[in-house]
């Protein structure tokens, strides 16, 4: 939905706690079972996306969760997910410890953080009022009261969330020090999964029988309950495997002064710190969508937003995982030339990959909405809205993965705070560029504020970069990336001419005719790139289709 920076440590090992007998997986078997789990969460994630927007299309319980949501989402991305502080601090000590250290080390940092968030917990929901009316000041416009009202209500629901977001990724660290790494990274899916369910019960039993009115204060309230719940469900998974391991049980332990708690302390403080500050990208989005004088804009640019980064995180997991080591095995001088080799092998592969893909969201963007949300209370109208935003998403997808390829070098050498610095830099340009966009453009300039930011973010990484090694080769680089660009045109054009003939023959109509007519019209566009790029000889990208050939032939 908006601008999500998220800073990662190169070669970032997961350790097995000391004596345990569990024996350590490796890198590409870790990687593997991580990818699975995030695969399937992302499909989950899709169809609970496809289940609020049936029942609330792109009205005001939809449009207020998006609002409400800015804080525990954040909470659950920062200080529950995967390359979190609370993750990292977590692993980074208990690695060094033995596994009868760790129970009463977990148990007192879990009743440490819990105490700390709990108050954070009753500030939200004391305050809640004044956290949307920050974020989104335009609520208190027009007709968008019923919005303010209901996304107050949620945020109050969802407040505890603060509270497990803490928990879970202490967890999710214990159990990754522990060799454990399937449960954590499939967890996230309960939330997608009590949300699908509560609406489903909500539809079942009321439906058609309340007041739209009443109906979206209701739906808000399952919408926000259902996802607390996930939460919740999260937790206590991950709680029971915790303690079946003996790496702490659900009990209070104050033992603050022990080293270890000093230790976590020292790693997370400042992590969060960092990573909570690029935020405020996604508070600048908020505040400027409240300014459009419609209801719904919160939710359309989030619809729009996942059916880019589902596909977009699945295929960078297939980049970036691999060329993770490799980036961190090549920091040496001697080593830049094949350093600089893999930089473009990255690049490239980023637009072999993302411009194809962009070509096809923005030639067949109206079918791809149509076909995923159109229905239930998502009408033909906010099929429009969302498929404006999904072209403008799809022009700067390859600026997106390129920004993390480029990012990760920098870590690989041992340089967090030159990214660190490109991005706090890059929240005065976001901030100016929605300014600028959003009167000419409306909620398309939000979504290319973030393009903006990217390629922007690009620029100045291949810049210091291109210092810092002494010389890339920059022009050399761009002919097959450029050559890649017109092929993905050609594609597009190609798509779009056989989704057009498609229409003529069997009309726009029907969700199996949209599908077929999205099914043919995007396997025409492969086919084009496909044979395009073959001709080009890309000796990356050559590379890189034997293997996924090899691969699955093995399979």
């Amino acid at each position: 939905m908006f601008k999500r920076y998220a800073l990662f440590k190169s070669c970032r090992v997961i350790f097995v706690i000391q004596n345990n007998q569990k024996p350590s997986r490796s890198f590409a078997g870790i990687a593997g079972i991580v990818a699975v789990a995030t695969l399937i969460s992302k499909v989950f994630g899709l169809v609970r996306q496809q289940a609020i927007a049936a029942a609330f299309g792109l009205g005001a319980a939809a449009d207020a969760f998006n609002y409400a949501y800015t804080i525990p989402g954040f909470l659950l991305i920062l200080l529950g997910g995967i390359n979190g502080p609370f993750y990292s601090a977590i692993v980074s000590v208990l690695s060094k410890r033995k596994q009868e250290e760790a129970a009463p080390l977990v148990e007192t940092i879990t009743t440490l953080i819990g105490g700390v968030l709990l108050v954070a917990t009753i500030f939200i929901v004391f305050f809640a009022p004044n956290f949307i009316d920050l974020f989104a000041p335009g609520l208190r416009l027009g007709n968008k009261d019923l919005v303010r009202e209901i996304a107050i209500v949620q945020l109050q629901i969802m407040a505890p969330i603060a509270v497990l977001a803490g928990l879970i990724g202490i967890g999710f660290g214990v159990l990754n020090a522990a060799n454990q790494f399937w449960l954590p990274s499939i967890s996230p899916l309960f939330s997608s999964i009590t949300v699908i369910v509560g609406l489903g019960a909500l539809y079942l039993q009321l439906g058609s029988k309340i007041s739209t009115l009443e109906y979206a204060k209701l739906g808000g309230m399952v919408l926000a309950g259902g996802v607390l719940a996930g939460a919740v469900l999260q937790w206590l998974v991950q709680v029971i495997a915790q303690t079946r391991s003996g790496l702490g049980r659900l009990r209070l332990r104050f033992d603050f002064n022990q080293q270890g708690v000093r230790d976590v302390l020292k790693i997370m403080g400042p992590a969060t710190f960092s990573s909570g500050m690029l935020q405020i990208n996604l508070y600048t989005d908020l505040f400027f969508a409240s300014l459009i004088p419609i209801t719904g804009v919160a939710a359309a640019l989030f619809n729009a937003s996942i059916l880019v980064q589902t596909p977009l995180g699945i295929i960078s997991n297939v980049i970036l995982v691999p060329l993770l080591p490799i980036f961190s095995r090549l920091t040496d001088p001697n080593d830049w030339q094949e350093l600089k080799a893999r930089i473009r092998q990255g690049l490239i592969l980023s637009a072999f990959t993302m411009l194809p893909l962009g070509a096809l969201m923005i030639t067949l963007s109206v079918p791809i909405v149509r076909v995923v949300y159109e229905r239930g209370a998502f009408k033909g109208i906010d099929s429009m809205l969302v498929s404006s935003l999904l072209i403008a998403n799809g022009i700067g997808m390859f600026a997106y993965l390129s920004r993390d390829v480029l990012v990760r070098v920098f870590y690989a050498l041992g340089d967090g705070d030159t990214p660190f610095r490109i991005s706090m830099i890059n929240i005065f340009f976001n901030a100016l560029f929605d300014y600028i966009l959003i009167k000419p453009l409306g909620a398309q300039g939000l979504v290319l504020a973030t393009v903006s930011v990217n390629c922007s973010s690009v620029l100045m990484l291949l810049f210091l970069l291109n210092r810092r090694l002494n010389g890339l080769p920059l022009l050399e680089w761009s002919v097959p990336i450029l050559s890649l660009t017109v092929g993905s045109v050609i594609a597009g054009i190609a798509s779009y001419g056989t989704l057009v003939g498609c229409q003529q023959v069997l009309g726009k109509e029907g969700l199996l005719i949209q599908l077929l007519q999205l099914c043919v019209s995007g396997l025409v566009g492969i086919i084009v790139f496909g044979a395009i790029a073959s001709w080009m000889k890309i000796p990356e990208v050559n590379s890189f289709i034997s293997r996924l050939r090899q691969r699955f032939l093995k399979n």
